[in-house]
């Protein structure tokens, strides 16, 4: 991914700046296909290679309703220290997409 298209996921992000925490948490709990749909411990793990794991977020997360509060919720949760799969994002997309998001929430840059 290029840093135009983390600058366009923060960009949409930013309707949720002032959504409380709390509130974010519920929705992706209750609507998140990952929370109800299927079995998390049967969910297929990371490789650690860019291409599938971003393949494999899109195809996990793929039909779900919250992907947009799933995504904004771990990035405030875990930040830079982010695993897994959240919001159709594998991990190093998630931390480089976190750096520009911490830069539009600390900076004011939010549209």
């Amino acid at each position: 991914m290029s840093r135009d298209a983390y600058e366009e996921i923060a960009d949409r992000l930013d309707r949720y700046a002032t959504v409380p925490t709390d509130v974010l948490a519920e929705v992706v709990t209750r609507d998140g296909l990952c929370f109800w749909a299927f079995d998390r411990s049967e969910m297929p793990e990371l490789t650690g290679v860019d291409a599938p794991d971003r393949e494999l977020a899109a195809a996990m997360c793929a039909g779900c309703p919250v992907i947009d509060e799933c995504l904004e919720l771990e990035l405030r949760s875990a930040g830079a220290d982010t695993v897994g799969v959240w919001g159709a994002l594998a991990d190093t997309d998630r931390r480089a997409v976190h750096q520009v998001w911490q830069m539009r929430r600390e900076g004011g840059e939010q549209r």
